[in-house]
């Protein structure tokens, strides 16, 4: 656009040209798929068509550039070139995929810098467009780091039982070094107890076929734990950490995880392997083996109560819908029998005595673990295992379940100067005997430098999982779980910042080792 001034100097008539200035500019779509290491164009239009730029890509001076949402250049696909289409301040953005990833939704916005006086710089945006690869369809798109699982449920039903299993399909995301996985056919129901009552709420999933998760070994049945009112979100994968070091036959392996839930964004989890009995987990005999599990709220099926300490002992395998009278009358009779031995008078006998009905390396790298952790579920009992294969000795494992007062002083203040579970269920009579409590002092000294290095574990978890905090208590606040505790929090770090808890924590594990070195 021209502008005639007419100015009077020495009867000279002249004319100014004023500069164009970008006031705008507009997309003309909302969405870009890009196949495979191909490319499309986007459409841009500048509001001032006489506007001049720089807009050759392979000129150091370009002024157009693409930005994502947080400011930053996209990675997974480039600005390859920019086309004058016509006067009229039309113009082609062609975005270029890089062949990093196959399945992406971005948000972008085209940017064209505008240079001025003194070298100051300023910015002229469209509004933000969807820069999608071609094989994506996962819809939200989260990055955290973690990987993303997207389960739908068939209709987009609600999952709102603990006993009900809604049939849907799971796909995952692999981010963090992980590989994306495809459709699974897939049953999802609630799981949990008082977990189950919170908003945040965990998931058991039951494949129709079984399924390798995340290069963890395949199985028909994984539990997503929703780790609520875990400020640090790192309680229970810290601990089967710890457990993996000891000589547990099995510790379930687990991997956190964004969880999005028909469409939905609900957090950050915890897939972990589910305590079943398979040659992969619990590896017992399916034909003659049992897994019994210890829990206060006496909801398993088939269950009873020993006499000595009124132990709560359940069956978890074989199903109670298949158990026979003569398998359950075994298992409470060997049961039984060990209980008397250990606390007649000749318990500390070698050969008559308990340790010819118990595995006691296993209760002695069980009870470590549980110490190391300051988790005093072990005296509750809540969620504590023990197994037997055929003609075998109890063994006591898996570990599962570590999120309620965990490295924290709160539910057990005593673990700030001593013992959490010197008595919990059958180790208050095992303390007693002198063998089996140098067998304890011996084999954490065994175990310390492996213990020792988990300081360094909980800083890599750090890093991993602050993102994925970020998001997660946006949505979520831990602290409402002292609904369920009289009114007071549980683990004491809930009102912190992620990092503050996490140094809590840290701080914490390191004074459960001095405080074991030297009561043992």
């Amino acid at each position: 656009m021209l502008l005639a001034v007419a100015c009077k100097e020495d009867n000279i008539i002249k004319v100014v040209t004023p500069v164009a200035r970008l006031r705008s500019v507009a997309i003309e779509a909302s969405t870009l798929v890009l196949p495979p290491e191909g490319a499309d164009e986007m459409p841009f239009r500048v509001r001032d068509p006489e506007f001049e730029f720089n807009y050759d890509v392979t000129s150091p001076d370009c002024q157009v550039r693409l930005r994502a949402a947080d400011g930053s250049t996209p990675t997974l696909f480039r600005l390859l070139n920019v086309i004058k289409v016509d006067d009229n301040g039309l113009y082609k953005a062609v975005v270029a995929d890089n062949g990093i990833d196959p399945d992406y939704v971005e948000k972008v916005c085209v940017m064209i810098t505008l240079h001025g006086e003194g070298g100051v710089e300023s910015y002229v945006p469209t509004d933000f467009f969807e820069v999608r690869s071609e094989a994506a369809g996962y819809g939200v798109m989260i990055k955290t780091g973690l990987p993303v699982l997207y389960l739908d449920t068939d209709g987009g039903k609600k999952i709102t039982s603990k006993t009900t299993f809604i049939p849907g399909s799971m796909r995952i995301k692999g981010y963090g070094g992980y590989e994306s996985q495809g459709n699974m056919r897939c049953s999802v129901r609630g799981r949990g107890n008082t977990t189950w009552s919170w908003p945040k709420k965990p998931y058991l999933v039951k494949f129709d076929t079984k399924q390798s998760l995340l290069g963890m070994p395949e199985h028909k049945r994984w539990v997503l734990l929703a780790n609520f009112m875990d400020r640090t979100l790192m309680r229970n994968l810290v601990s089967m950490k710890v457990a993996s070091l000891t000589s547990l036959a099995w510790t379930p392996r687990c991997v956190p995880v964004e969880l999005v839930i028909n469409n939905q964004h609900v957090g950050s989890y915890l897939l972990i392997e589910q305590v079943r009995v398979s040659e992969n987990r619990v590896n017992i005999s399916k034909k003659d083996g049992y897994l019994i599990e210890l829990d206060f709220h006496y909801d398993n099926e088939v269950q009873w109560r020993d006499k000595h300490g009124n132990i709560p002992f359940g069956i978890k395998y074989p199903d109670p819908d298949s158990i026979t009278t003569a398998q359950l009358n075994y298992i409470k009779k060997y049961i039984a029998g060990a209980a008397d031995v250990l606390y007649g008078l000749d318990f500390k006998d070698p050969e008559r005595g308990y340790a010819d009905w118990i595995d006691v390396d296993s209760f002695v790298d069980y009870w470590i673990v549980y110490e190391v952790m300051g988790n005093h579920e072990l005296g509750n009992p809540g969620s504590v295992f023990f197994h037997k294969d055929g003609n075998g000795k109890l063994v006591a494992g898996p570990c599962w379940d570590f999120d309620w007062g965990v490295l924290s002083y709160n539910t057990s203040p005593h673990a700030r100067t001593g013992f959490v579970n010197k008595n919990a269920i059958w180790y208050g009579r095992l303390f007693q005997d002198p063998v089996f409590a140098d067998k304890v002092r011996k084999r954490f000294q065994e175990l310390k430098p492996a213990l020792e290095t988990i300081p360094a574990y909980i800083d890599e978890c750090q890093i991993l999982l602050r993102k994925s905090a970020e998001l997660n208590f946006a949505m979520w606040n831990p602290a409402d779980d002292k609904s369920q505790n009289g009114g007071k929090i549980i683990n004491g770090d809930e009102n912190m910042t992620f990092d503050d808890a996490v140094a809590r924590l840290r701080s914490i594990y390191k004074e459960r080792l001095v405080i074991m070195d030297s009561k043992l």
